[in-house]
């Protein structure tokens, strides 16, 4: 059984998917609600997606990069209209890494959207494409992993699938997730982007290659577009709303 449903499937050139009224919309579910102004009627299809915001914070000085503001998301399949303006707020205001997002902030932000699509379940845990895949793992507690004679060293995703989570163990398991951004955008290589979502998950102890091969992981896509704040408060004023 999969673990992650797919969403509807992707276009072949990938360019219509993820849209900037999608990313519009997120920008003006938290501008509306932290000022109490009147919400722009969205356009676009309300189609179902996973999905992820993200607020970033933009550069202050040309070349440098944006800072994380926050971001949640699900990999439930959403309805876009509720979904997105739904997780806007969330990674705006509930993400546990950053104080909430006040009104003063808005005109530094930019606003991510990501769908997410193409889910496959990898035949080990080194099965993805760094660049094109993110990935979802889940391992169980390691004090589960049946004995190793001879514990081995050497990374090798050949033995992944000998340990699978059985009913009686999917209470001990752990997860997380990395989009597909993440691992170019720190310069990780496989090994390095699944021992830190191991450590995201929330194990603490000793990564072993036993451990590492416990791993099922789930490999996906994502369909992405950015817009600053300037550009939500020219699409907000060209549609009739207030700044």
């Amino acid at each position: 059984m999969s673990l992650v449903p797919p969403g509807p499937p992707a276009t072949e050139d990938g360019g219509q998917i993820c849209l900037p009224e999608h990313c519009f919309h997120s920008f003006d579910a938290l501008f509306c609600t932290l000022t109490s102004k009147k919400p722009i009627p969205p356009q676009f299809p309300d189609e179902k997606y996973p999905l992820f915001v993200t607020w970033n914070t933009q550069p202050s000085r040309p070349g440098r990069a944006s800072k994380l503001r926050g971001c949640i998301g699900t990999f439930e399949p959403q309805p876009l209209l509720a979904g997105l303006a739904e997780y806007a707020l969330v990674s705006a205001f509930h993400d546990s890494r950053f104080r909430r997002i006040q009104e003063y902030e808005l005109e530094t932000l930019e606003c991510g959207i990501s769908l997410l699509t193409d889910f496959e379940d990898a035949a080990n845990y080194l099965d993805w494409t760094i660049g094109v895949h993110g990935i979802h793992i889940t391992f169980p507690h390691p004090s589960l992993l049946p004995a190793s004679p001879s514990p081995s060293s050497a990374p090798s995703p050949l033995s992944s699938s000998l340990t699978i989570p059985t009913r009686s163990t999917l209470k001990h398991s752990f997860s997380a997730t990395y989009l597909p951004q993440i691992a170019p955008e720190q310069g990780w290589t496989k090994i390095e982007t699944v021992d830190s979502a191991i450590r995201k998950a929330g194990w603490s102890g000793r990564i072993t290659e036993d451990l590492r091969r416990s791993v099922k992981l789930r490999r996906y896509q994502s369909r992405k577009c950015l817009v600053t704040w300037e550009e939500y408060v020219r699409w907000r004023k060209e549609n009739g709303g207030e700044v």
